[in-house]
């Protein structure tokens, strides 16, 4: 069995901000008793913000407490970036998402890969076309943050039908924890 370790205690965590909520599990993997390598390493935190002021402020701190807990440095650029496309995303879904009271946020982590997404109950279709006019120039951001890391930006319907998820991909720089 794999030991699991949780970064910090699920919901209601003392020192959270109003209203944010969440859990976080990093999972550690190392070397199968067999002596075959271990599966890649995933770490994932996801939590959940009210689309009200003071969201994005809340969002951008539990985010960079995620990615030091993921081994990023504060002053690196891709942690720059993560934060600069979380707090864009959690600002267009308070602008936008009328519909929705709260954002979902998840950071999903392997050895090559760091997965940014934020998802709100809107009904509304958006699509990345949208972006184009004057006052999608945030999600432009968001994607040219993407693409200098070697990632994407892609827009897909929620599950449950109701809402979407921006889903930001990074490709790790070399030697990233």
């Amino acid at each position: 069995m794999w030991p699991t370790i949780t970064a910090w205690p699920p919901k209601g965590t003392v020192g959270e901000p109003d209203g944010v909520t969440g859990s976080a599990v990093a999972t550690v993997m190392a070397r199968h008793p067999s002596g075959q390598p271990a599966p890649p390493q995933v770490r994932k935190h996801a939590w959940t913000v009210p689309l009200a002021p003071g969201s994005v402020r809340a969002a951008r701190e539990r985010t960079e407490r995620s990615l030091v807990l993921f081994g990023l440095e504060g002053t690196s650029s891709l942690t720059g970036a993560v934060l600069l496309v979380v707090s864009e995303l959690v600002a267009n879904a308070s602008r936008h998402a009328q519909h929705s009271p709260d954002a979902e946020i998840t950071l999903h982590m392997t050895d090559h890969l760091l997965v940014v997404a934020v998802a709100d109950l809107d009904p509304r279709p958006f699509t990345l076309a949208d972006a184009g006019r004057a006052s999608g120039q945030g999600l432009r951001t968001v994607a040219d943050l993407a693409r200098t890391f070697g990632g994407d930006v892609r827009i897909e319907p929620a599950a449950g039908g109701r809402g979407k998820t921006v889903v930001v991909r990074f490709i790790l720089p070399e030697g990233t924890p």
